[in-house]
């Protein structure tokens, strides 16, 4: 192996460091710029980007405050509609049940009249037979027919008596 013997072993060293000056000279001016230029490249690149991101970030943010907003406000103006909803439902709920209910008592005094005039032309039916079965009886029993208003007062004194 030559770079073991010592003979040879200065001039190897100086054409070391020449090789090494020269590809030095040639990197610092030819590479190391390009690459240092890459590099402030993609830095101001991350920097602009980190800014728009932050920026899109503080937009979404405000955009989701304002749609939060929206929603809060859109949800008050709902159950305040579905409130007015019911009171209006209710108030007309209220008014037919209180037509319905005005239709029923007049249905039910019409009936109450009704049911008073039968019971009053059955009483008096009932009456008007009482009398004229106790004018039988009492002719049947008796021979003679009693007077009808004889009848009709002996029937109200039985009848006050019952009471």
């Amino acid at each position: 192996m030559p770079q073991l013997v010592l003979a040879d072993y200065a001039p190897q060293v100086v054409w070391l460091a020449i090789t090494f000056a020269v590809l030095y000279l040639i990197l610092s001016r030819l590479a190391l710029p390009g690459i240092a230029r890459t590099l402030g490249d993609r830095e101001t690149r991350l920097k602009g980007d980190l800014g728009a991101a932050e920026r899109l970030r503080a937009e979404a943010e405000a955009t989701l405050a304002a749609y939060q907003k929206a929603m809060t406000e859109a949800r008050q103006k709902a159950q305040a509609e579905m409130k007015q909803a019911a009171a209006t439902a209710a108030a007309e709920a209220a008014k037919r049940d209180s037509a319905f209910m005005a239709e029923v008592n007049a249905r039910t005094k019409s009936a109450e009249a009704a049911i008073a005039a039968a019971k009053t032309a059955a009483l008096a039916d009932v009456r008007s037979m009482a009398s004229a079965a106790a004018r039988e009886l009492v002719g049947r029993l008796s021979g003679a027919e009693p007077a009808a208003a004889d009848v009709a007062a002996a029937l109200e004194a039985a009848e006050r008596s019952s009471r």
